[in-house]
């Protein structure tokens, strides 16, 4: 007798998981392991090292795609597997925007400006490259993909213009579509 499998079950979709982890050699590793043998695809890994949890564990949310019941298997290996899952759901990222960012984002504490536009509702920094000016002190830019759900694009970019006015970073916005 084969499984009825619910309409829509079996359509990979993109997924987060946030997890906290103790602050040890090869743990990452361990958390990304059940992904990989359970059909999941990475998508991006976000792990902040120099932020704690109110338990003092490291943050990290890893953007993955899967089917609902891969990611339910993938959630209770991870569990099986000492891993503390803090949250598992469905995000769709259906559209990407890239910002430039530029100024001290070293000296403003560029994990906690990546950690706030993160934070934002429907967006998630899927690509990001740091360059240091020579000889400009403090000075330097970085290029942000994001990612963001339907129709919140704008809703992203306008997280990361209040970051960055409130930390005195320029930004470099895409140009509108049709604009030459």
């Amino acid at each position: 007798m084969s499984e009825i499998v619910p309409e829509g079950d079996d359509e990979r979709q993109a997924h987060t998981v946030r997890l906290e982890l103790v602050d040890e050699p090869g743990e990452l590793l361990n958390a990304l392991r059940p992904i990989a043998e359970n059909g999941g695809n990475l998508l991006s890994v976000f792990h902040e090292r120099g932020s704690l949890t109110p338990r003092g564990h490291i943050p990290v949310e890893v953007d993955l795609e899967c089917t609902s019941h891969q990611l339910e298997t993938i959630v209770d290996a991870l569990r099986d597997s000492g891993i503390n899952v803090i949250q598992a759901g469905t995000e769709r990222y259906g559209e990407e925007v890239t910002v430039l960012l530029a100024g001290s984002l070293v000296e403003t504490d560029l994990s906690d400006t990546l950690s706030r536009i993160e934070s934002c509702a429907s967006a998630s920094v899927v690509d990001f490259s740091l360059t240091d000016e020579p000889g400009v002190d403090a000075v330097s830019s970085a290029r942000l993909r994001l990612a963001a759900t339907e129709g919140s694009v704008g809703a992203a970019l306008d997280c990361v213009r209040a970051v960055a006015d409130e930390k005195e970073l320029q930004v470099v916005e895409p140009f509108a579509e049709g604009v030459a």
